[in-house]
């Protein structure tokens, strides 16, 4: 990574996590894709038992509880994350079947078969796709599900400026066949694949990043370190603009075998 645009890693967990919580969603997604990805999934029983892993604030979390049964539990390393994620749970009275807890994603502790679904958008990434795919396996029941919206490539070929911004971002990043065949391998049958449309990044993503950039930047005015996160999500929001028919999200829906 060169000197002027770092990796969302490399900043500050704290400011990072400021930063996103301003916003009703820490990655592109929208509440009728959230819909669209369920409709695949055949449960649920009022018995369920899923986890939103990477949960975020549960802007996700709390479309899923609003349409199917069950309880579900939010995983995210964030305290501040879960923090809201639980006062949204109230503020919907879901707090009864919703919860989150501070937990990584690599050291879940939910028992082996206890889960009916597993779902995670936007943050596979941080453990990576296929192990996630590998490792999470073992918490569903047989006949369970897994949905998981993922960085991906949609063509074989890509200009040299963002395959070396994603490279260095997410070295696993790949094509859509590429990433079902890992799925499958990971002991899934794929059920569904579809591309997130433009909107999930533009209007639900970079669009209400803009007011709250303006904020943070006069809270932490002279912060170097905060003015360089905004820089760097100013920046990741250019490329998408210019280059996003070469990639996006994609969400991957699984089956326990």
């Amino acid at each position: 990574m060169n000197d002027k645009h770092k990796s969302i890693h490399e900043f500050d967990f704290e400011l990072i996590c400021e930063y996103f919580s301003s916003i009703e969603r820490q990655g592109p997604g929208s509440p009728d894709i959230t819909l669209k990805a369920l409709s695949f999934i055949d449960i649920i029983q009022n018995e369920a038992r899923i986890a939103d892993i990477g949960c975020g604030t549960g802007g996700q979390t709390m479309v899923l509880a609003e349409h199917i049964a069950g309880n579900i539990t939010g995983i995210d390393l964030f305290p501040t994350f879960i923090d809201l994620f639980n006062t949204n749970a109230t503020i919907r009275n879901l707090q009864d079947r919703v919860k989150g807890i501070v937990c990584s994603m690599d050291n879940l502790t939910f028992q082996n078969e206890e889960l009916d679904l597993i779902w995670s958008e936007g943050a596979i990434y941080n453990i990576g796709f296929e192990r996630g795919l590998n490792e999470w396996n073992k918490y569903l029941k047989t006949g369970g599900y897994i949905a998981v919206s993922e960085a991906s490539w949609f063509t074989e070929k890509r200009p040299a400026e963002i395959e070396r911004f994603w490279n260095d971002a997410y070295p696993e990043i790949d094509t859509i066949s590429n990433k079902v065949e890992k799925m499958q391998k990971a002991g899934y049958i794929p059920v569904a694949t579809f591309i997130l449309p433009e909107s999930c990044w533009i209007e639900h993503f970079y669009a209400p990043q803009v007011s709250s950039q303006e904020k943070f930047l006069k809270k932490y005015a002279g912060n170097k370190t905060a003015e360089d996160l905004v820089k760097n999500q100013r920046h990741e929001a250019k490329l998408y603009y210019k280059y996003k028919k070469y990639y996006g999200y994609a969400f991957y829906i699984g089956k326990k075998i």
